[in-house]
């Protein structure tokens, strides 16, 4: 199994580095993605945080944001996006600037915690999976949760949510920042169903 990191900006060495070091346990194997052709050998992408408008821009003027679009709603492709990249999977961005995949029905806030230097890691819980200190950097919120299933709330906030019926997953936060290889694993779970 391979599982892709949008290559574009952020964390996608910590992402690339999580993934490898499950790999053994899981028999899967990290992949940068940079081209629509790199989508061809995937089963799961991971569309990391950065700026949103940044690895919007990227999508479109690469051809990937149909074609990431098409495969994840045809059920051909598990995606998890982490802070940008829970706002390039959303319905509405509240950002002019960037159109949302609208493969989750959640409607999110930019930076709505903040500037940089108001991030912070607090501990949320996490349905099946227990404590997670989550790691908020310039996090946005989602502020309309929709019919969507919600794993994780901080202060009565949607933090972490998943389609009812598509392998998507949003998360407001950097599980790749922490060490705790859970919510990669959850991922793969995922795309073995």
């Amino acid at each position: 199994m391979n599982i892709g990191i949008l290559n574009i900006q952020g964390d996608v060495q910590e992402h690339f580095d999580m993934i490898k070091s499950l790999k053994r346990k899981y028999n899967v194997s990290p992949v940068k993605v940079n081209s629509v052709n790199d989508l061809e050998n995937i089963d799961g992408l991971i569309i990391p945080g950065g700026e949103s408008t940044v690895i919007y821009k990227f999508l479109i003027k690469n051809n990937l944001y149909d074609k990431i679009k098409s495969m994840a709603l045809n059920n051909d492709l598990a995606v998890m996006g982490t802070c940008a990249g829970a706002i390039i999977l959303s319905k509405d961005t509240g950002d002019d600037r960037v159109t949302g995949m609208g493969l989750l029905d959640i409607t999110i806030k930019r930076n709505a915690y903040g500037r940089q230097v108001d991030s912070f890691i607090k501990e949320v819980q996490i349905n099946g999976m227990g404590a997670f200190n989550a790691v908020f950097i310039r996090a946005p919120e989602i502020e309309v949760p929709g019919n969507v299933n919600i794993l994780a709330e901080l202060n009565n906030r949607a933090v972490f949510v998943t389609d009812k019926n598509l392998d998507i997953m949003a998360l407001t936060f950097h599980p790749e920042l922490t060490g705790d290889p859970r919510i990669h694993e959850y991922f793969i779970s995922k795309i073995k169903k």
